[in-house]
């Protein structure tokens, strides 16, 4: 996984209108940069909700906030129709940014092994430099988390 410090690799990917994006888009801001498993799932809709509710939060501290997840374009455009999400979703299904931040990982469900996104956000500088790394975060206290950060490092 990434660490503090380095230099937050590039991606473009298409958001939930097949829009590319990519993250050289945004220097000049921060950004939070969450990675979560699924769409739709209890865990990851709470997080989601979350990041909404905060988004003007986010917004008036100069913030953009970006989902990562495997899901397609459609699964996100749904996704985000449904909870009124107001920030970028953007597909990954090949792996790219996932694997480049190093949050696929192997995980352990049910007493069976596989491999899939370990929930984690990334807060990036202005510069495109990473000031935040973490990992394993709450689905529910995240957003919460990233705000109090972002206060302390104004």
């Amino acid at each position: 996984m990434l660490e503090v410090g380095q230099k937050a690799p590039e991606f473009t990917l298409p958001d939930k209108t097949g829009t590319m994006v990519s993250l050289s888009d945004f220097l000049g801001k921060k950004v939070v940069l969450y990675f979560y498993p699924r769409d739709n799932t209890p865990g990851c809709t709470r997080q989601a909700c979350a990041f909404a509710r905060h988004h003007a939060d986010f917004e008036a501290r100069g913030a953009v906030v970006i989902g990562i997840s495997k899901d397609s374009v459609a699964s996100h455009l749904k996704f985000a129709e449904k909870y009124d999400l107001p920030f970028l979703l953007l597909s990954d299904p090949e792996l790219a940014a996932i694997q480049a931040y190093g949050v696929w990982q192997e995980k352990k469900l049910y007493g069976k092994l596989g491999f899939g996104v370990a929930r984690t956000t990334f807060l990036i500088d202005e510069q495109g430099v990473i000031v935040k790394v973490m990992p394993k975060v709450k689905p529910d206290n995240n957003a919460g988390e990233v705000l109090g950060f972002l206060e302390q490092s104004l």
